[in-house]
């Protein structure tokens, strides 16, 4: 992968985290679970460390 791809996968990674988020956070305002949400989010956190180490 060239740095350039690199660097639009985290970027992606980081808005998808922060729309996530935002998600989360209605969601509980509303009193609904968020566990689909968390697990997601510690798959982007994973994937954000894989493409940050290359």
């Amino acid at each position: 992968m060239e740095p350039k791809e690199v660097q639009e996968k985290i970027a992606e990674l980081k808005m998808e985290y922060m729309r996530l988020q935002d998600d989360m956070e209605r969601l509980e305002s509303f009193g609904r679970s968020v566990e689909k949400q968390e697990e997601k989010l510690k798959e982007i956190e994973k994937e954000l460390q894989y493409y940050n180490s290359l």
